[in-house]
This record gives C-alpha cells, sequence and structure tokens, in this order.
C-alpha cells in the first residue's frame, strides 16, 4: 500500500527530487528492488522514504542517484522554524524506526536535509559531501560575470578559435564513445551500468526532462558531451565525458554553459551533483556554484558476500 500511495504522491508533488521519483527509482534499483516508508496525519503523507534494497536488511545508494533521504510536505510559509524543526525530528524518529532492523543502511540525503541529529541519537554517523550549485538561472550577466577567467576563456576558445557548434540530441552512441575515453583517461572502471543509464535517457527524452548535449567542430568531431536531467526546481548535471585528445579545445566548458543558458527554461538552478574527484571538482566550482554541504549517512557494514552480491547483482 506504501508504494502504490507513493506512485499517487509522485504524481501531484513536484518538489520530490528527480532522483526519488517513482520511475526513476524503478529504472536504477528495478522495480521489485525498491520500496518506500511513509508518515502519514489525517490522511496526509507527510514524509517519505524511499530506499533501494538490492538484498535483505541491506539499504544502499543505487547508480545514477545523487541522493535520497528524507522528503517532507513542504509547510506553510508562516510557519515557525522551531515547529518546524520539532515536527520533522519526530517523522525522523518514526522512520528510523521503521528501519532499525537493516544490518545496514548509507543514503546520501537532499541538501535541504540539515538536522541529522535524530540519526547521530541512534548511532548512526555521517560523512559531509559537497556539490556545487548555480542559483537564478535567468540572470545570464550574473553568471558569466561570477565564473573564474579560466573557464570563461575556454569557452571563447572554443567558440572562436575552435569554432565548436554545441547540439542537443546527440545520437547516444556518441555520448557513451566519449565517456568511456573519459574514464580511461582517468584511470577509472566505470562501475555502472551503461544499460541503466541508455534507458535513463530514452526515459528522460520522452517525459521531455533531460538529454545529451555535444560539442562538435566543423569536421564533425565529437569534442565533449553532457547528459542533464531537469525538473521545476533545478537541473542536474548526470555524467558527462571528452576526448582526450582534444582537451585543449575547451568544448566542455562551452557545452556546459550553453546547457546551462538552455535549461534556465525549465529550472529555477543547476546542480553540477559534486565530486570527490580534486580536478571534477576544481571544473564545476569555476563555474562560480555555490558550495553547498549534504550528508551520506551510514550505519552498519557490509560482509564481503554481501558487497560481492551487490556487485554482481547491479543492474
Amino acid at each position: 500500500m506504501s508504494k502504490e500511495a507513493y506512485h499517487a504522491l509522485c504524481q501531484t508533488e513536484d518538489t520530490i527530487p528527480v532522483f526519488s521519483q517513482d520511475w526513476w527509482l524503478d529504472i536504477v534499483c528495478g522495480k521489485a528492488q525498491w520500496d518506500v516508508h511513509l508518515i502519514e496525519q489525517n490522511s496526509r503523507i507527510m514524509a517519505a522514504l524511499p530506499y533501494y534494497m538490492p538484498r535483505p536488511g541491506i539499504i544502499t545508494m543505487p547508480s545514477y542517484v545523487q541522493t535520497m533521504g528524507i522528503w517532507f510536505a513542504p509547510y506553510a510559509e508562516d510557519t515557525k522554524y522551531t515547529t518546524v524543526l520539532e515536527q520533522r525530528q519526530a517523522i525522523c524518529k518514526l522512520l528510523i524506526e521503521k528501519i532499525k532492523d537493516c544490518k545496514s543502511f548509507r543514503q546520501n540525503f537532499h541538501h535541504s536535509f540539515t538536522d541529522w541529529l535524530p540519526f547521530y541519537w541512534n548511532n548512526y554517523t555521517q560523512t559531509t559531501r559537497y556539490t556545487y550549485i548555480l542559483p537564478k538561472l535567468d540572470d545570464t550577466e550574473h553568471l558569466w560575470a561570477n565564473m573564474s577567467q579560466h573557464t570563461r576563456r575556454n569557452i571563447k576558445k572554443a567558440k572562436e578559435q575552435f569554432q565548436i557548434t554545441v547540439k542537443k540530441g546527440i545520437p547516444v552512441e556518441d555520448f557513451f564513445k566519449v565517456q568511456a575515453q573519459t574514464f580511461e583517461r582517468q584511470n577509472i572502471k566505470n562501475k555502472q551500468s551503461s544499460e541503466v543509464l541508455q534507458e535513463l535517457i530514452h526515459a528522460c527524452r520522452q517525459q521531455e526532462q533531460g538529454d545529451i548535449w555535444g560539442g562538435y567542430d566543423k569536421e564533425g568531431n565529437l569534442h565533449a558531451a553532457v547528459f542533464v536531467v531537469w525538473q521545476k526546481k533545478v537541473a542536474y548535471y548526470l555524467a558527462g565525458g571528452g576526448d582526450p585528445q582534444l582537451r585543449s579545445s575547451g568544448a566542455h566548458s562551452l557545452v556546459l554553459w550553453e546547457v546551462i543558458r538552455e535549461v534556465a527554461c525549465y529550472s529555477e538552478s543547476f546542480d553540477f551533483e559534486g565530486s570527490m574527484i580534486p580536478g571534477v571538482e576544481r571544473f564545476f566550482r569555476e563555474f562560480g556554484g555555490i558550495q553547498t554541504p549534504f550528508f551520506a549517512i551510514n550505519k552498519g557494514k557490509l560482509s564481503l558476500i554481501d558487497r560481492a552480491f551487490i556487485k554482481f547483482s547491479s543492474r
């Protein structure tokens, strides 16, 4: 019943982040491997905790999901802060009770979740992670002025010197090719499923909530590409890559800048999704976004058998 009620909620509540939307979870988790705990009051859903459980007793993060955590129903603007804090702590307590029998819990909570004290009081731990968020996408002059000189220089170089043209709706195969080249250059093994990513791209295009942009030169060479998803309040940088042999063109910066300008028609802000990798963090930071912390909340440990099961059963 909880899942049916959550499906209905997702149809009407646009404040639920896209990563916690039912259709997104169906793709990245598999329809049978995610569920949700709800807190209701007077027949109204006050909070929801969707979760991915690939193995009984284990709640963890699926691929292509930046944050999950607790969604709270919006309060009236004139509600006192002390009232909101008290009620949300009480809701957290109820949800923690619902997951108390899990032997392992790991979720990244949305940056709007700022009070993890109820979890601390129940012996959970947290690690602070960071993303960068650009507000007020409609003010492009302000966005341009707040960028680093290095990023502005790359954008101009890509346009003027290399004559890069940015195209929306590029072939998925082209995107996967430059993404694979990026992982190879960084000596990183991609642990996420390309089949799941392809399904996400297809679903986002169908729902007009996401697409791939690419930067091409006059000869038709793809220099860089990004996959961006959006909803009413915020757009997200989900994945990207570039040809290592063509990195000096500055195309990645240009593509991302053109995407930011275009998604301003759909969203109010842009979330770069963050990264703890120094080079990636610097690239995002130099676009002028506001450094924004979010919590990775944990409890329990995975056995080697559990780790192996999750790894090999991943979609």
